[in-house]
């Protein structure tokens, strides 16, 4: 079987997009100067945290302004002001609005809304808001490129069809130009950071403000304090612990030559405890794990370090 020419045409298309990468990923001289401050959904997004971390990033920064009061876990709408808004803060206090259902105040668990929507109508906007403040560009200036990457794919894939028919190799072919013409269409004009985004979402941005993170306390814990782990179980060894996450935040210590420091947190309630307990996690872990969610742990108590993470249940 002669695979040469399919084989030379893949690697044509892979040289094509690769260059169309490379060449989409040069700075481009913004339009308008980058924001010297952005707010802090912004700042999430460009953090590459996920939607419901951005959402409730601008609901509490909302809160902050005035639009709503926080109590605890529940929270309640105000007065409308006079205040412009951003498309995604209306977009944020409308879908409040519409699943408090006229009510006083709700839990803040419940104005969640779903990972679908948000993901169609809430982080769209919060991308354009980014681009706006000159802090993200798109990749591709229109749909264009994208367009001609997936086209082109039928090359590679009629003629490795041609020469192998419906072997192993016809099959790959046709999964590969599959998938990757439709990342490249899904992925549309794409989203990248510029170099002020990405100052400003590097390890020297400013820490997330312990006092805006969500607190949930479905677990029974009604308490506002938290005790370190150390001081929870004195002398212990590693062990598994249980329970829901009830809030989690940063700790940056200033490094001076050598740069800051950045400490990840989270404190865990038992569900009958006065008190919490809080654990330092890794990056990866306190970005995956979300207040309100179940957790089954092991720890070292002695330095408050969470090893591993053995449970993870999503409250919604």
């Amino acid at each position: 079987m002669d695979l040469v020419w399919p084989v030379a045409a893949w690697a044509v298309w892979v040289a094509a997009l690769a260059a169309a990468f490379k060449v989409s990923s040069r700075e481009r001289p913004p339009k308008a100067p980058p924001a010297r401050d952005a707010p802090q959904p912004v700042v999430e997004l460009l953090r590459d945290m996920r939607a419901q971390e951005v959402f409730h990033a601008a609901l509490f920064e909302l809160a902050g302004r005035g639009w709503a009061t926080v109590e605890g876990d529940r929270l309640a709408l105000t007065t409308p002001r006079r205040e412009p808004l951003l498309p995604y803060e209306r977009w944020v206090l409308d879908r409040v609005a519409a699943r408090m259902k006229g009510a006083a105040d709700a839990p803040v668990v419940a104005l969640m809304p779903d990972g679908d929507d948000l993901e169609r109508a809430f982080m769209p906007l919060v991308r354009q808001s980014a681009i706006d403040l000159g802090l993200a560009r798109r990749r591709w200036p229109t749909m264009i490129v994208p367009v001609l990457l997936a086209a082109a794919l039928v090359v590679p894939w009629y003629a490795t069809i041609t020469r192998s028919g419906v072997s192993w190799a016809g099959g790959i072919a046709t999964m590969v130009s599959f998938v990757a013409g439709i990342s490249l269409l899904m992925g549309g004009r794409g989203f990248l950071p510029t170099a002020r985004g990405r100052e400003i979402a590097g390890p020297e941005a400013a820490p997330l403000n312990p006092e805006q993170e969500w607190i949930f306390t479905g677990s029974g814990w009604h308490g506002v304090e938290i005790e370190p782990a150390e001081a929870a179980w004195p002398g212990h060894k590693r062990q598994e612990v249980t329970g829901h996450v009830v809030k989690r935040w940063v700790h940056v210590e200033s490094g001076g030559e050598h740069g800051s420091r950045r400490d990840y947190y989270i404190a865990l309630h038992d569900g009958s405890s006065d008190k919490a307990t809080a654990f330092r996690v890794e990056q990866g872990v306190y970005k995956d794990v979300l207040p309100g969610d179940a957790v089954r742990l092991v720890v070292k108590p002695r330095s408050g370090i969470v090893v591993r993470v053995l449970a993870h249940e999503r409250h919604w």
